[in-house]
Formats: C-alpha cells, structure tokens, sequence
C-alpha cells in the first residue's frame, strides 16, 4: 500500500470538509487512468487530499481507522465501493462522513454507483465530492457481518462451490466468472419478516433481493415450482442443507443460513446538489 499528500491541493481548515482521504483502488487505474488522473486533478484543486492504493482489507482497515478527519472518497468501481462500506461497517464507523464516489470502470462496474445518483463523467462525480449534498442510504446487512450495496442473488448453479466462501476483497476475480443455474432449482426455507416463502417440499430456481432507493425495505423477487412471488420485507431469512449466493457480483458459501437485515439510512453518499 502507498500514500501521498498533496501539497498543491487547497489546505482546508482543519477538520472541514475539505481535508479528503482519495481510496484508489488499483484496478481502476489499469482500467482507466486517464479518468483517475483527472480525478484526482479536480480533487486536489479544490481540497486538501491524501491518496491511498490499498491493497489487501487489512491495508483499506488500516488506512480508515488512521484517516484522522478525512473524509473517504472511493475512486473505482462498485466493488471497490463495497469493498470500503464492508471495512466501515466492521469499524462501526458507517455514519461517521458522507461517502464520495468516482465512478470508474466498465459501465456494468458502475452501474450500483450511478443508480444512486453517482455521475459518471469524472469531472462531474468530483464536483459532487467537493459541493454536494450528502444522501441517506440504507444498506443491508447479514448476520455474518457482510454489507450488500446493490444486489443479492440465490440460485441453483450456486450451490455447494467448496471453499469459495472468502473474503468478498479476494472474490473480485471469480466474480467476473459466469455461473449457469441448476434448472431443476435447489431446496431452501425462505421466511421474510416472519412469513413462510418457501419450504424444503418446493424446489427453489431463484431469489433476487435488492435495496430500492428510500424504501426502508428490501425488494424480494421468489421464483420457485409453485410460482412467482414479489414482496417487501424488512428482514430475509434463507436456510438450506447448503446454499452459495451472490453478494454485489460475489460469490459466497456454502452456508446452511443467512439472515439478512435492513437498516435504513445507515449510510451517506455525496450526490450532486438539486
């Protein structure tokens, strides 16, 4: 891991907004680092920064507990954006600043970003960063300390993948790998907010759950061999004799069971001001 101030950049007052800690994740700069550079040009005219390339979470853990008053801003893709709310979370540190973001990467990479009202263009996300307004968002949480920024996703050709629970830093890789379903769908008990979805009986093809902006619940999309189902609930609750699923694009399990939980406003992004 390397960092680096900025002495060219406006000092800011001490502790004021204008002090930023830039988390530049290192595959955003292979991707497109003329992006990255005009990032960080914009940045470092309009406040005091500090540039970090965290390597491992160990390194991104180290470098929030040490930001002192920075306020993080994540240059990369989507994951990268989990990558930090995941290392917040764990800190218990989530709601402490507003979170700002770059966008870089291939579209599909940005696409949880930019549907939070994130630009892509690089100039105006920094903007954004140094004079928007702060969102709340929430955020889903599972009872094994996971964050999930955009998507859940269970389905059959995710069971059963020996050792591929990981950390989601080191899944970046297999989650660029395509997984084909099972057709004949896996056997789960599925219960949201207390209600019965699903049981062992009723072979389950595929659960999405997703996070609609300002809703306070998740979006629960069933499909099982009784039919399709959507709701809103505000707790999940998947168990099974051993189930994978995909967090943000990353794979995760076997697991016998994962509850997961919304938490509404649990965190804050900057966002063009109205």
């Amino acid at each position: 891991m390397s960092s680096l101030s900025t002495p060219e950049g406006r000092a800011a007052d001490p502790g004021g907004p204008g002090q930023l800690l830039l988390l530049l994740d290192p595959a955003a700069r292979r991707a497109d680092g003329e992006s990255v550079r005009i990032a960080r040009d914009v940045l470092a005219g309009g406040a005091d920064v500090k540039l970090a390339l965290p390597e491992s979470p160990s390194e991104l853990d180290r470098v929030l507990a040490h930001r002192g008053r920075r306020r993080p801003v994540v240059i990369g893709s989507d994951l990268a954006l989990q990558r930090v709310l995941q290392a917040l979370h764990r800190q218990r540190d989530l709601g402490a600043d507003p979170l700002g973001v770059v966008p870089v990467g291939r579209p599909e990479a940005v696409a949880a970003s930019r549907a939070l009202g994130v630009p892509v263009q690089p100039v105006a996300a920094a903007r954004a960063v140094l004079c928007g307004a702060a969102r709340k968002l929430d955020l889903l949480v599972d009872d094994g300390g996971g964050v999930v920024l955009g998507e859940v996703r269970v389905q059959g050709g995710l069971l059963e993948r020996p050792g591929a629970l990981r950390s989601l830093w080191a899944k970046l890789a297999a989650a660029e790998q395509g997984t084909p379903p099972v057709p004949d769908g896996h056997r789960l008990r599925i219960e949201a907010d207390g209600r019965l979805l699903a049981d062992l009986p009723h072979a389950v093809h595929r659960l999405l759950v997703s996070l609609p902006a300002g809703a306070g619940e998740m979006e629960l999309r069933l499909r099982t061999s009784e039919g399709p189902c959507t709701l809103r609930a505000a707790r999940l609750t998947v168990a099974g004799r051993g189930f994978g699923y995909e967090a943000d694009g990353c794979r995760v399990g076997p697991v016998r069971s994962r509850v997961w939980t919304v938490h509404p406003g649990a965190w804050q992004l900057l966002v063009p001001a109205a």
